[in-house]
């Protein structure tokens, strides 16, 4: 009897999975997804979006049958994306994704209870987002953008297309950058023959300025580093270099695209589709405290063949070389181990 009771209660541990399942299944969840380096109609928007919900789909999530998805755009205003956070959170999501450091800061502002799942974040350990990459802790976790191999990588590329450039000027916003990336440069330019300053800008007028003073300059270059305001504003850093013909090194793919020389980065749409499954796992019990901090883990280098030729996807070259030395990077492997 005992053992009859024993196999009986066994069968019903095993179904409780599939139960679990189906309850689940019969309520609509809901996911709320703030962008805060895009404003709503970038061009850039629409490729995240459809890697997210492609994503979800594919693991069973289907917008209308059994998830409600909610975007609201950062635009890298930092008052729009707290209101947008606030918005978010009052409708009760199950979780909630956002995109960039001060996207997800004014989401913690808002919750310590709700589950998030950031992509491209700064340092996360440093800055205080989470305990460890191993054990986040709390209720975040993610995927950062910040890899130190990134800032040499730069400095090669800035060197490789102009020689003579013995000062780089990395451009950005102190209100919406991290500063995790001011460290690496003290020791990967001086070999290169560098000297990287700051230059720090609040708005397009300063861009102008700092963009005239540096083409004043003799074997002076630009970094434009990776956040939302430059992002944002990537339109009229680009014109400008073109316009005073200042070598630039750019963070993203669509800086090329947009007309820049050259870039190297993460692929944000990568991490989109990387996010959708760490948010399909959520709801299905799993905790973000539980889940490792992952490093990018796609790359992407596209050249611009020619100056007079407006690039498009058929004139780009992409550098094997970089994209393989910085996935196997130790902190790529160290932030992806266990995920």
């Amino acid at each position: 009897m005992r053992r009859r009771a024993f196999i009986t209660l066994l069968g019903g541990a095993a179904r409780w999975p599939l139960v679990a399942r189906a309850q689940q299944s019969g309520r609509m969840r809901r996911i709320g997804v703030l962008i805060g380096g895009l404003a709503e109609g970038d061009p850039e928007g629409p490729p995240r979006v459809v890697a997210f919900r492609q994503t979800l789909e594919q693991l069973g999530w289907s917008e209308g049958r059994n998830v409600r998805i909610v975007y609201r755009w950062g635009a890298g205003v930092t008052s729009q994306m707290q209101a947008s956070a606030k918005e978010l959170i009052g409708d009760a999501p199950d979780v909630v994704v956002t995109e960039s450091t001060p996207a997800l800061a004014a989401m913690r502002q808002e919750t310590g209870i709700t589950p998030i799942v950031f992509l491209f974040a700064g340092d996360p350990v440093a800055s205080g987002i989470v305990a460890s990459v191993v054990h986040p802790g709390g209720n975040i976790t993610g995927f950062t953008g910040f890899e130190p191999p990134m800032v040499g990588k730069w400095m090669e590329l800035i060197k490789e297309i102009a020689p003579r450039i013995v000062r780089v000027a990395a451009i950005f916003n102190p209100d919406t950058h991290t500063g995790a990336y001011w460290r690496t440069p003290q020791t990967v330019a001086p070999p290169l023959a560098l000297e990287v300053t700051r230059v720090p800008v609040h708005n397009a007028a300063e861009i102008e300025r700092a963009i005239d003073a540096l083409a004043q300059e003799q074997n002076g270059g630009l970094l434009v580093l990776p956040e939302t305001f430059t992002i944002v504003h990537r339109k009229s850093i680009v014109a400008l270099t073109a316009q005073h013909r200042v070598p630039a090194v750019y963070p993203y793919r669509f800086f090329v695209t947009g007309g820049g020389l050259p870039s190297y980065g993460i692929d944000i749409v990568d991490l989109y589709r990387r996010g959708a499954a760490y948010v399909d796992r959520i709801p299905k019990g799993e905790k973000p405290a539980d889940l490792p901090v992952q490093a990018p883990t796609k790359w992407s280098a596209p050249w611009r063949k020619s100056r007079g030729r407006k690039p498009n996807r058929h004139s780009q070259l992409v550098r094997p070389g970089y994209r393989r030395r910085a996935q196997q990077s130790p902190s790529s492997r160290c932030l992806a181990k266990g995920a």
